[in-house]
């Protein structure tokens, strides 16, 4: 039995076209995603890392601090113990001036050293600035 009407599609198909390859704006887009997307995950993987750090750094700093602390004891009373053998040649005031002069001259000895090895010291990071400005550049001229 045929129908007079016949159903019809009330709209077309639409043809099936190749899809359109993205914009180099779409490119350069996407390339900013990833590449900001890595700079966040390389950050806080460089956090963790440097909480951990710090965190055995701390409790290494403390242990030596502990043995600073037991080193300097030690000096102590060993100068004590010193003083009082010499006490037994000398006098006691005199054997108790010759170990303070002699740490007298301990001590000034490591500060000339401390402070020639400190002229040394360079705060500021030379060869990472200078990678940074080698970076700039090429951002700003990336065929050059």
């Amino acid at each position: 039995m045929a129908t007079a009407y016949q159903e019809r599609p009330t709209h077309h198909a639409p043809h099936h076209r190749q899809a359109a390859e993205p914009s180099i704006g779409d490119l350069v887009e996407a390339i900013g995603q990833d590449v900001s997307g890595l700079v966040r995950t390389e950050i806080e993987l460089a956090k963790a890392e440097l909480t951990q750090e710090f965190a055995k750094a701390g409790k290494a700093g403390g242990m030596l601090g502990g043995a600073g602390y037991a080193g300097h004891m030690a000096m102590l009373f060993g100068s004590l113990t010193v003083v009082f053998a010499m006490a037994n040649v000398i006098n006691i005031v005199w054997a108790a001036l010759i170990v303070t002069a002699l740490w007298a001259t301990v001590g000034a000895a490591l500060y000339v050293s401390g402070r020639a090895g400190w002229r040394n010291v360079h705060l500021k990071p030379e060869q990472t600035v200078e990678s940074l400005k080698e970076d700039a550049r090429w951002a700003r001229h990336p065929t050059s």
